[in-house]
């Protein structure tokens, strides 16, 4: 009790003295005694104000009586503010308050500390560590210390100018540099720091690339590293102060320091500088525009007709375009890289964070290019006629790619005449360059480089067909180039212009005599001659693409009559058509044994994902190419079904390791795949859903051994393939299965693949994971599409579909227990709008429902499901309260007469929770159950209410992360700000990638 926790205390206190009292013994337990600090820490979580009020007092007046022992006690109270203010989660939200508020109250003893610290002391690591604790502090100090003392003034002219206190000085400044949402007042203060700063700052470096770059050659680079923050945030926070005539000069002073740390050759600096450029950026780009829009100078212009960009030198926004240009990250679709020795290979990992900084460059450079168009066009066309011109020295591909980059990054930001001059000079340079340059390497780089750009320019190609006709036909030329990098950008840059202007290549086009999509069929053979399998399958998946086009009314004055797509698609899939019809005459002539050559199944898998791709891309049309595969297809299916059947027969399990086995399962699971596809896609006109399941349906439901149902069915639970239970997904969700067959189709379905799948995975939560969120996804689909099923099927069948949602529910997987949580909460909702099963459900199962979603609730390892746990908890307990069950849940034989479910459903939690937490008190529980039944409660305080109950348990507190409780608030809260960014984004010509606008017209 008291006593124990008196003597932790005095233990931790004591040992924290002898260990910090003299600087030999402070030095080498270090390790120790930083331990020691963080225990101490956290007991205060727990102790301080209510057990230990006197603990800020005991430490501020230990520390006044040892140097070594007040070092060691900055260390403490920074370690105190770090968990207070900035780790959340851990502490109940009442508790950080009252924490938060009584370190408010006792700051002027910690304040007074430092203070006789910072101008009393001699001792540089004591000072060091001291200004080290004040910048954690300055962040939630009441502000009266920081502006009504004389902190800033000690911070700039005592520290910033000895250099080992200048970084943790300018840490400290950098804090109060960054608040915002001060008082007025303090403008002059601000004002007065920045002035004040740059002043000493000017007697230690000048603004210019020379003094810059030598500081940072000579272990200057953390310094200006930690310059490049202090100017950030204070121009985020405080630009507008110093955008007036007065302070004109100081504004660009301090940004021309800004700008040559920028132009650093440090890529983690030039990351700190990036990150404001690009929001100075905006902020310029839309007051200019604002003032644009409105006729006279907006209150936010100058007032004299000047815009806020006036006010900024023309050389620094030119130099700061030049520093984008030059530094361009790698947009993602460029895979043609440079490794570390030197040569171009194909990428073959995708780096997360260069495609993000990619994007933050895209749109400052975007801004700054709607700032001054023509700064920036001749800027890019000085570098690219560097790169052309034959005596210049500027030739590289790192110069070439950041060029290129920055030009494809820039589309849309130009009118469509800007556009148009810019890009003719732009391409005809780069195809010069391409017949210029000898050499596989450079060839590769400047071909990826044409690709690129070109394909950034959607609407230029759209109005310009003689060009988009040449980039096409340039393209199929990149496609013959025996590098790796090369092909797969010109099938990726193929796909990306026929999304984009499919129109144009399947309607007849001035000057032409028939629709590019028809010569293009012609040259099919030449063109994919030297691709690989995988971008074989792209290429087609591009010309299919052009087919998905429905407007088939070719340009004004050219009269020729419409495409005949299904004919073209056709024609479009002739060569693959011959390789299938040559492996079916074979099978047919050799009785089926020709399937059974590896050859032949590895080339039936390919012929399949080229034709899920081309299904993918084209919709509803493949409808004419299924019809001409189905049958043959299914009596594919049904002869590798036999063949592995036979092998498991002889085998055993261990059959399903051969890679015979394998590679007939590899063309089973294409077909479960190519079916799906189609079936996800099926749609008017060409493949109404009734008639696709009228044609398809009556051999998928077979129940014969071989047949898809009854093979799944047959099978050792390690040959079944999860495509199975995807494609029959995707029938109930897709297809009117209750207009055929009699209405029995999911019957069939679930008497096929429900108990066999359940027996699989019900073991342990790890075996089968891909066919385990398969069987859920199934579930999920009956329970949204044919509810009623669930309970056509024989009543101990029903139990297991209860049982398996429940053990959905408790899965470690998230994503197969978000979906078991949604599953129930749509069952429990069809449930009570189907009153001839509810009752008898509710009798059945929903003590057990309750019980399951408890055990998950307090179970760590579910933490990120509270949203779902809250409204099942609360959906159920409600229809209890509010008597929508009418049947007792509970077996009157063994309770007094005039029991009710409510007090039985209070007393089942409450002895429940007793149970299985023996350090809860009656208390606690009673108010905890008491809150659950409140029926005026709405979700949030109902979520609350748990929230706040799950850190009580000992379960949830200590060192657990408890974040994932907030998961849903975090989730609102990014859905939100995703909805904010996306207007913002689409507001300003230029900032959507070309590739993520919906074009009305193609």
């Amino acid at each position: 009790g008291d006593q124990a926790r008196t003597g932790i205390k005095n233990f931790l206190v004591q040992k924290i003295i002898e260990l910090s009292s003299d600087e030999a013994t402070m030095q080498s337990q270090k390790m120790f005694l930083q331990r020691m600090n963080l225990t101490l820490v956290l007991v205060l979580k727990h102790e301080w104000p209510h057990n230990w009020p006197e603990f800020i007092s005991e430490i501020v007046t230990a520390s006044t009586t040892n140097e070594i022992l007040c070092e060691n006690n900055m260390n403490i109270l920074k370690l105190l503010s770090e968990e207070v203010f900035e780790v959340r989660d851990q502490m109940t939200t009442v508790k950080t308050k009252t924490l938060k508020e009584r370190l408010n109250e006792e700051f002027a003893q910690i304040f007074n500390l430092c203070d006789m610290v910072l101008q009393q002391s001699q001792k540089p690591s004591l000072l060091n560590v001291t200004l080290q604790t004040l910048q954690r502090f300055l962040t939630w100090v009441p502000l009266g210390y920081i502006f009504e003392t004389s902190l800033i003034p000690l911070l700039i002219t005592k520290f910033f100018p000895v250099p080992i206190f200048r970084d943790s000085t300018i840490e400290c400044l950098t804090e109060i540099a960054g608040l915002s949402d001060c008082p007025e007042q303090y403008n002059t203060i601000f004002l007065q720091l920045y002035t004040e700063l740059l002043t000493q700052l000017s007697g230690l470096v000048q603004p210019e690339p020379g003094p810059i770059n030598a500081m940072f050659e000579s272990n200057g680079e953390h310094t200006l590293k930690l310059l490049a923050l202090f100017f950030s945030s204070f121009f985020k926070a405080h630009l507008k102060l110093l955008e007036t005539p007065e302070s004109t000069d100081a504004l660009n002073h301090g940004l021309m320091y800004l700008l040559c740390i920028t132009e650093l050759p440090d890529p983690e600096i030039f990351k700190i500088c990036l990150e404001y450029w690009h929001i100075f950026a905006n902020e310029l780009y839309t007051d200019d525009s604002q003032m644009r829009s409105s006729r006279g100078p907006l209150a936010l212009g100058m007032g004299n007709g000047m815009s806020r960009k006036d006010l900024y030198r023309h050389d620094l926004l030119c130099r700061l375009r030049i520093a984008m240009i030059s530094n361009m990250a790698k947009p993602e679709e460029v895979v043609v890289v440079e490794d570390e020795n030197g040569d171009i290979i194909r990428e073959m990992q995708k780096d997360t964070e260069v495609i993000a900084q990619y994007k933050t460059m895209r749109e400052a450079l975007v801004y700054l290019t709607h700032l001054n168009y023509e700064d920036t066009e001749s800027i890019m066309l000085d570098k690219l006629a560097s790169q052309v011109d034959k005596n210049s020295n500027e030739w590289s591909w790192n110069n070439l790619n950041t060029l290129c980059w920055a030009i494809g990054s820039i589309s849309g930001a130009m009118s469509e005449e800007e556009e148009k001059r810019f890009l003719v000079t732009v391409i005809k340079d780069l195809l010069g360059l391409c017949e210029e340059k000898r050499g596989k390497d450079n060839k590769a780089v400047i071909a990826s480089n044409i690709m690129y750009v070109v394909g950034q320019y959607p609407r230029f190609l759209r109005a310009h067909w003689k060009f988009l006709k040449t980039v096409a036909n340039k393209l199929f030329e990149f496609m013959h180039e025996k590098h790796p990098g090369v092909q797969d950008m010109a099938c990726e840059t193929f796909l990306k212009i026929a999304h984009k202007c499919k129109r144009k290549f399947v309607t007849l086009q001035q000057g032409e005599t028939q629709p590019f999509i028809v010569e293009l069929t012609e040259m099919i053979p030449s063109i994919i001659l030297e691709l690989q399998a995988h971008q074989i399958q792209t290429f087609y998946e591009a010309a299919a693409c052009m087919l998905s086009e429905r407007t088939l009314t070719g340009v004004p004055g050219v009269n020729a009559p419409p495409l005949d797509r299904q004919q073209c698609l056709m024609l479009l899939l002739d060569l693959p058509n011959q390789t299938w019809t040559g492996i079916m005459e074979m099978a047919s002539a050799s009785n089926g044994e020709s399937l059974k050559s590896p050859d032949t199944m590895r080339e039936l898998t390919r012929f399949l994902k080229l034709n899920i791709r081309v299904c993918s891309s084209v919709g509803p049309l493949y409808v004419t190419e299924l019809q001409v595969l189905f049958g043959d297809l299914m009596n594919v299916y049904t002869a590798y079904s036999e063949y592995q059947k036979l092998m498991i027969d002889t085998q055993g399990e261990m059959a399903t390791h051969q890679s015979l086995f394998k590679a007939m399962r590899s063309v089973k699971k294409e077909t479960l795949r190519l079916l799906t596809s189609f079936i996800e896609r099926c749609g008017d006109p060409e493949a109404p859903p009734l008639s696709v399941a009228q044609s398809l349906m009556p051999l998928l439901l077979q129940s014969a051994p071989a047949s898809v149902l009854g093979d799944y069915h047959r099978l050792i639970p390690n040959a079944r393939d999860p495509e199975v239970l995807a494609l029959f997904s995707a029938c109930i969700v897709k297809l009117p299965l209750g207009e055929i067959e009699g209405g029995t189709a999911v019957n069939n379905i679930m008497a096929a693949l429900f108990e066999c799948t359940l027996q699989m995975i019900t073991g342990n939560f790890e075996d089968f994971p891909e066919l385990r969120l398969q069987f859920f996804t199934l579930l999920k689909a009956i329970n949204s599409h044919c509810f009623v099923a669930l309970f056509n099927i024989p009543q101990e069948h029903r139990k297991l579909v209860v049982d398996s949602v429940a053990f959905a529910v408790k899965h470690t997987e998230r994503n197969v227990a978000e979906t078991g949580l949604d599953i129930l909460y749509e069952l429990l909702k069809n449930v009570e709008k189907t009153p001839q099963v509810a009752q008898e459900f509710y009798q059945q199962f929903l003590i057990q429902l309750m019980e399951q979603v408890l055990y998950v609730l307090t179970d760590r390892l579910h933490k990120s499901g509270i949203k779902m746990h809250a409204s099942l908890l609360q959906h159920m307990l409600h229809l209890v309260e509010m008597d929508k069950v009418t049947v007792p849940l509970f077996d009157p034989a063994g309770y007094p007469p005039g029991t009710t479910n409510q007090a039985y459903v209070r007393d089942y939690i409450g002895n429940l929770l007793l149970t299985q937490f023996p350090n809860l008190n009656k208390n606690q529980v009673v108010a905890f159950v008491q809150g659950l039944f409140n029926v005026n409660t709405d979700a949030a305080t109902f979520k609350q209410h748990l929230r706040d109950f799950l850190i009580t348990l000992k379960e949830f507190s200590g060192d657990e992360d408890n974040a994932q409780l907030y998961d849903e608030e975090t989730q609102v809260q990014k859905g939100e700000a995703a909805a904010q960014e996306t207007a913002r984004r689409q507001a300003v010509p230029g900032i959507l990638n070309p590739y993520e606008i919906e074009d009305m017209t193609l």
